[in-house]
């Protein structure tokens, strides 16, 4: 399945294909805010399809890309499970706390769960 734009909860989410390609680089976050541009407000990309870099925040890709996100007003979110990164990093947890807060990224375990918050907030 390639990227494609549903409309989830009534807001039109870009839902990327797990077997697409890894948002490796600022570019390769880029052109997902490109594709969203097609009438997105909302990116989900599961969570294998980001490099494992985004998952240490010491190098600061995370941030990085997270921010670009929020420049262009759009939502970001992590679809999968990333227990394993959490187990690693304190700093992880705490920022997956802190942005499922807000409003502009979330991580979530499935789309289901990406439905629910996007009816919650409507």
């Amino acid at each position: 399945m390639p990227d494609v734009v549903e409309h989830r909860a009534g807001v039109p989410v870009l839902v990327c294909d797990p077997d697409g390609p890894l948002v490796a680089t600022m570019q390769d976050a880029l052109d997902l805010i490109g594709a969203a541009f097609l009438g997105a407000e909302v990116v989900a990309v599961p969570a294998e399809r980001l490099d494992e870099r985004f998952f240490s925040l010491g190098t600061q890709f995370a941030g990085e890309i997270m921010q670009k996100f929020v420049n262009y007003r759009l939502r970001l979110v992590v679809i999968g499970d990333i227990s394993r990164h959490l187990t690693a990093s304190a700093a992880l947890r705490a920022l997956v706390h802190e942005s499922n807060r807000a409003d502009h990224v979330w991580f979530v375990p499935d789309l289901d769960a990406l439905d629910a918050r996007l009816r919650a907030t409507a």
